[in-house]
């Protein structure tokens, strides 16, 4: 890997982690123009959800680093902020249960235990989102037993 590169990625993981997606896209675009690594892809991914709002490309640029790299756990933590920042909180949470099942990693763990944890419905033959399970869990959440 040569020094250019390093410095690319380098800037552009600092950018990530203090927050500034911009000059991480930025970083990371020229590092994916001179080696489109999936490391690389599915951070720019990231930075396209978050600062383009081009959720369907990032969300396909993200895909092909899963594809080169299915058991990556980092990867699949960007997947999942990519569909946080869409709004799509139980996708993101499928795709962190996932990430995690290859290995331990720490910010999966910091993620999930930040979204919070869902017990299951009271009602397990119906999905989730039914009337009744709604219902059902809203009553018992009032009268204190769940």
């Amino acid at each position: 890997m040569s020094d250019s590169l390093e410095a690319l990625l380098s800037k552009g993981d600092h950018a990530l982690k203090t927050g500034d997606t911009l000059v991480a896209m930025v970083q990371f675009e020229m590092a994916h123009a001179m080696d489109p690594k999936p490391a690389v892809k599915a951070k720019l991914a990231y930075c396209l959800a978050r600062e383009r709002k081009q959720y369907q490309q990032a969300m396909a640029l993200c895909r092909e680093a899963l594809e080169a790299e299915p058991d990556n756990p980092d990867h699949y933590y960007q997947l999942s902020q990519i569909y946080l920042v869409a709004g799509h909180k139980n996708k993101a949470i499928k795709s962190l249960r996932k990430g995690l099942k290859f290995r331990r990693h720490q910010p999966i763990i910091d993620e999930l235990n930040r979204l919070g944890y869902r017990r299951p419905p009271i009602f397990t033959s119906l999905p989730r989102d039914h009337v009744l399970n709604r219902a059902a869990g809203v009553l018992f959440a009032k009268l204190g037993s769940r």
